[in-house]
Formats: C-alpha cells, structure tokens, sequence
C-alpha cells in the first residue's frame, strides 16, 4: 500500500482501505485512480480537500454576493470630485460678479422703464438708436439738474450749519448746566477736538471717498451703457431672446415681457404720484412755518424720498431741517423733523401701499412686507426694485399656477349689517 491510503480494521479482522480508490499495478503496489505511470496525480484529478478556501469569486463585480465593488465606481468618484470643484468655483465666481448682475439688472429695469417714452418717439419718425439715446440722456440731464441745483444749496446749508452749529451748542449747554450741573466741555474746547480729529481722518476719509466715487461712477457709466444697447436693440433683443424658445412657447415669453414692461412702467407712475403728493404737502407745511426755499425745499423732498432708495427718506427731510436750523431757530427745525418723520409713517404704512395695491394689483400689507423683505436680503437696491420683482412673480404665478373655483362657505364674505338687511 501507498502512504496515502488508509487501512482500517473491521469486526472481521479483515483490512479494508479507506481513502482513493486504488488500482493495483504489476509489481503488487497500488495507485490511485487518475493517477500516471510514475504514480503522481494531476492537478485536473487532484482531490477537492486540496482546493483552496478562498477560491476565486466567479460572480460579476458589484452584483449581490461578490467581494469586488463596481467597475464604474472609481470614475463615478472622480467625476464626484470634479463636480465639487467646479460647483465651488462656480459659486466664488458667481460671488465675485455680483456687482456686475446688480448692474445688469438695474439697466434692465431701466430700460424698461424708459420703453414707452423710446417707442412714442419711434412713433413719431424717430430711428430706434436715436430716440433711446434722447430718452436716456433727457432723464440723466434731468437728474443732473435736479442735484445741481439742490446740491448747491445742500452745500451752501452745510457750511452755514459748520458756521451757526457752536452757538447753538452753546445755547443747549446753557439750558442743560440750568438744571443739572454736568461737565460738559465748552464751545471752542469741543470744536478744538473736532477739528484735530477731523484732521487725523482727512487722509483716510479723502481716500476711501475718492475710490468710492471712482468705483461709483464705473457703475453708473456700465449702467447707462448696458441700458441703453438694450433700448436701442427693443424688438431685436426680444427676436433674439425667442430664437431659443420654441414657437408654442413664444406667445408666454411675450405675454410675461409684457407683464413686466406693464409693472415697472405702473410702478414708476406710483412713484410719480407720491413724489407729487410729497411736494405738495410738504410746501404747504415749510408755507405755514414760513420756512426759507420752501418750493425747492418741497421738490427735493418729494423726488430725493422717491427715488433714492432706503434713505431718500432721511436724506430728503435732512436739507428742510438745516434750512429751518440756520435760517429760523432750533424750534423750527424741530418742528419740521417732527413732520418729516411723521408724513413717512403715514406714507410707508397708509398711503404707498394703497397706491402699490392699486396699480400693481397687490395687497397692501403684501407690498409692504416684500419692501421689508427684498431690503433686508439685497440692501437698498431691492428695496427699491422689491414691488416691480414682487408684482412679476404674482403675475407669472396668476399665468402658471391653476385656480380652483371656490365653494360656498360664510368664511368668504363679511357678515351683512343687520340694519341694511333691514332696509
């Protein structure tokens, strides 16, 4: 027997192999079957007790049960990866181009603002080119004149202010150290500081506002030229904007276009309209306290509220007071204070908001809270651009979203007077 065979003994006496079969040779040995002449075994007839455990996985990479992961993983990886750098340049560059956007949108909506005066131009013989050139130059020639004029006579008030603000202080000293006996610094000592801190400033103060006026006016003249290719364009960037709309959706491109033209042209009447109703309660007020500029005075007023977005508001009231201050007394300013803030809480809370509610179709506590909201997140300019956006989404919304008819229910209607039902 080979020493690979196993003998075992049964009850019998009798030996039996146990193991491989064997076949007997011609020299009384036995081999195992499968195996040559020399006696060893191929691999092919090799017993499986001699396999390996950890055989090698036949099943497909990523499917249930096998150890390898899927061929398409290592790429969809690098692909991940990538996507998150270019999503991360993509939002710095987006960040960095913020100013540029602003400026696009500004020139968008003043365009628009601009269309109707363009076209009743064309209307009339004008070349395209030519009437979107006078209409914007008219209104920038206007505004010019309008802060010309009155930034004189800010200027002029400031320096009489500078001039007339220590006896004044000193007056209030005065009247202050006449009830309570408080250290308060004397006239020259006080302008004596000031104008050693004012001195230490100038340089930084001129630098800062220098780079903001050359900053400033970059904007505006990228504005005005951005405003006025699209004004001169009209009908052609309209054409160029549908070639990439299909033509079953060409007609709501238009119709939303003109719903935005509509809003921003209503929206600049509404504005018209308090500039007006400004003025005029204004100089009838500066009228009664025989305030100096009274007429100039009320116009300021009126369009600087209107149109300079967030402190128009303050910047409008500032010029009447200083007026009243060098040219009356501390009681008239006061005065003219008092109903500069209170004619803007009637106008911000009362009447701006019945005006937005009926030219542009919104609720009343609707445009104001979209006010407060756009100026929050975007600044002054959404503040000032926040009812024309606001009133274009409800508009797209009324075109888009579907409206159900209402059932009956005594929750939609006021309960009738009982003296009406009467009658």
């Amino acid at each position: 027997m080979t020493a690979s065979s196993t003998l075992s003994e049964g009850a019998d006496g009798a030996r039996h192999a146990v193991g491989p079969s064997a076949t007997a040779t011609a020299d009384g040995h036995e081999r195992p079957d499968g195996a040559g002449k020399d006696g060893t075994v191929p691999d092919s007839a090799a017993p499986d007790s001699a396999a390996p455990d950890d055989a090698q996985d036949d099943t497909a990479p990523g499917t249930a049960g096998s150890k390898h992961p899927p061929r398409w993983l290592p790429r969809a990886l690098a692909l991940g990866i990538v996507a998150v750098f270019v999503g991360i340049f993509a939002w710095n560059a987006l960040g960095a181009l913020k100013s540029l956007w602003v400026a696009i949108l500004i020139a968008f909506f003043l365009s628009l603002a601009l269309e109707p005066a363009t076209v009743w131009l064309v209307r009339r013989g004008w070349r395209r080119p030519a009437a979107a050139a006078v209409t914007l130059l008219g209104s920038l020639a206007a505004i010019v004149a309008v802060m010309a004029l009155f930034g004189n006579l800010f200027v002029q008030q400031v320096v009489e202010l500078g001039r007339t603000l220590p006896e004044y202080y000193g007056t209030l000293r005065s009247f202050v150290l006449g009830f309570v006996d408080l250290p308060l610094p004397e006239p020259e000592e006080l302008v004596g500081e000031g104008l050693d801190q004012f001195g230490s400033d100038l340089a930084a103060s001129a630098l800062v506002v220098g780079s903001a006026l050359l900053s400033g006016l970059f904007w505006s003249i990228t504005i005005l030229l951005v405003a006025y290719y699209l004004l001169a364009a009209g009908p052609r960037f309209r054409r160029a904007v549908c070639r990439w709309v299909p033509p079953d959706h060409q007609d709501e491109v238009l119709h939303l276009w003109g719903v935005v033209q509509r809003k921003v042209s209503d929206y600049i009447d509404t504005r018209l309209v308090l500039a007006l109703i400004s003025t005029v309660v204004t100089c009838a007020f500066l009228l009664i306290l025989r305030t100096p500029y009274a007429i100039p005075l009320a116009v300021f007023v009126g369009v600087v509220s209107q149109f300079v977005p967030t402190i128009g508001a303050y910047l409008g009231g500032a010029l009447p007071v200083m007026v009243a201050l060098t040219g009356q007394g501390l009681w008239q300013a006061g005065a003219v204070l008092v109903f500069v803030v209170a004619y803007q809480q009637v106008e911000n809370l009362w009447l701006a908001p019945m005006l937005s509610e009926r030219a542009l179709e919104m609720n009343a506590a609707v445009s104001l809270l979209v006010v407060l909201a756009f100026g929050a997140v975007f600044g002054a300019l959404g503040a000032f651009l926040a009812l024309p956006v606001a009133a274009t989404i409800q508009a797209m919304a009324t075109t888009y979203l579907r409206r159900h008819e209402l059932i009956e229910s005594h929750m939609f209607n006021d309960p009738e007077d009982k003296w009406v039902a009467a009658g």
